[in-house]
């Protein structure tokens, strides 16, 4: 028995140092390391995240429970996206950049102090969110009945709390990426699922909708604790602490708020599709929520991998000026993601309603939500192709810290959102808020497309 597990632990080894020395052979192909560790986790994250979810259909169905619920959660996860998804994108890329050219102590002197500001933007907003509610809740759910308003403001409040944690934790995981420590990155939002899953389980009963929020706070604090332990562990001290303003922490605010004026635009969609799902009959939020969850599902592993992996790489070429080296992993993994996702998208397009019924149809979750809820996933579906190649470009821009692109750009997705979902909302109910969503995405692939290659060909040419 000792020497066969000799002889696996020895394979084993054996298959790691082959892992590790092909890995490293180029630069495409430690992405693609990075992708299969990022998404194998994330693969297994989101499995947790599909039985909450049943969990969650089991016992609310398309409830006004639900509705409530989802509503009150719309803002927080968008000042979340704002402060903590937009500081990453401005962070990374000056973090990698500092710690190749000055060393480590200097890259975490700016982490620290960028620390400092990032959770004093998430307690600022969190007060003045509070305080806002009742004024500004009621316009997004302007079809809401008073009594289901008041449940809305009630579980708003509770869902507050996970701010902090959750803008510090999305920053914790950025950094652990940067340090090439992907897996934990990755695992942690298991913690949320799965205790929002074990809550809903044993106390959806007595506590209603109430339990969703305490199994997310509950998540939210084991998550940010899992990934601050990761970055102990790497090194990287958690302690927030200002050093001062330097030319590196001038440059991520510099960068830092045209992403923030990016994400208000692009997470504007959320709350212009939610709102007006709010507007039409009872259920529809929640039928529009369990419509994207596939879709969400399959954004969340792919896209995750893609911008989890990419992003240190891209940054450590762009101070390398690898131009070349740039330009040919972008298209290289643009061609990649089109011939991997375009069947699974054409699958789920035609599937649609049969996994739907397979995965959310049993207890409060009905027949006809079955039937409607396939054609609003359906619909979502179209974006997945469009989602993971912009991810792709959007990483590139960032990397080159031409963050402004994406201000426009947004802008201009906005707009032609609120067109296209007014209009085909009228057209086709629900249903229409999901293809808007996707049409959006056709256009902002184009325009994200133009933009990577455009300040790709300057820099090879030596122009800024």
């Amino acid at each position: 028995m000792g020497g066969y597990v000799g002889i696996m632990k020895g394979t084993v080894q054996v298959g790691l140092n082959w892992w590790n020395t092909w890995q490293e052979r180029s630069v495409n192909r430690r992405i693609f390391a990075a992708m299969v560790t990022v998404g194998g986790v994330t693969t297994l994250v989101k499995i947790a995240a599909a039985a909450k979810e049943m969990a969650v259909a089991y016992q609310f169905g398309t409830s006004d429970e639900l509705d409530a619920f989802l509503i009150a959660l719309l803002l927080p996860a968008f000042a979340v996206t704002l402060i903590g998804g937009s500081l990453n994108g401005a962070l990374i890329p000056t973090y990698i950049q500092v710690r190749e050219q000055e060393g480590q102590p200097a890259a975490q002197r700016m982490l620290s102090s960028i620390m400092v500001v990032s959770i004093g933007f998430l307690v600022v907003l969190s007060i003045i969110l509070a305080l806002t509610a009742s004024y500004f809740l009621p316009l997004i759910a302007s079809g809401f009945s008073a009594e289901k308003m008041a449940v809305t403001l009630s579980l708003y409040y509770g869902l507050l709390s996970t701010l902090v944690l959750s803008g510090v934790a999305t920053t914790w995981g950025a950094i652990l990426n940067a340090e090439n420590r992907f897996a934990l990155a990755a695992a942690a939002p298991v913690a949320t699922s799965i205790a929002t899953m074990c809550v809903v389980i044993v106390m959806a009963q007595y506590w209603g909708s109430y339990a969703l929020v305490v199994g997310i706070v509950g998540g939210g604090l084991i998550e940010a604790g899992v990934v601050g332990w990761g970055l102990i562990r790497a090194g990287v001290s958690l302690v927030p602490r200002w050093y001062g303003t330097s030319p590196a922490i001038k440059q991520v605010l510099q960068q830092y708020a045209p992403m923030v004026a990016a994400a208000f635009l692009m997470s504007g969609t959320s709350l212009v599709s939610q709102s007006m799902a709010a507007m039409l009959g009872p259920g529809d939020v929640s039928a529009l929520s369990y419509g994207n969850k596939v879709t969400s599902l399959i954004l969340g592993i792919v896209a995750l991998t893609v911008s989890s992996a990419v992003m240190p790489h891209f940054s450590r070429m762009v101070a390398l000026a690898d131009w070349p080296g740039l330009r040919h992993t972008l298209l290289t993994y643009s061609r990649w993601l089109l011939a991997g996702t375009l069947p699974v998208t054409v699958a789920l397009i035609y599937f649609s309603e049969p996994v739907v019924a397979f995965v959310f149809q049993r207890g409060a979750f009905s027949a006809e939500d079955t039937q409607l809820v396939g054609q609003i996933q359906a619909m979502y579906v179209l974006q997945v192709p469009l989602y993971v190649v912009s991810m792709l470009f959007a990483r590139l821009i960032s990397s080159l810290k031409e963050v402004k692109w994406f201000m426009w750009g947004n802008a201009i997705n906005l707009s032609v959102y609120i067109v296209l979902t007014y209009v085909l909302m009228q057209r086709f109910g629900v249903v229409g808020i999901a293809l808007a969503t996707s049409l959006m995405y056709l256009i902002s692939c184009g325009f994200l497309l133009w933009v990577a290659l455009r300040l790709l060909r300057a820099r090879a040419e030596g122009r800024e």
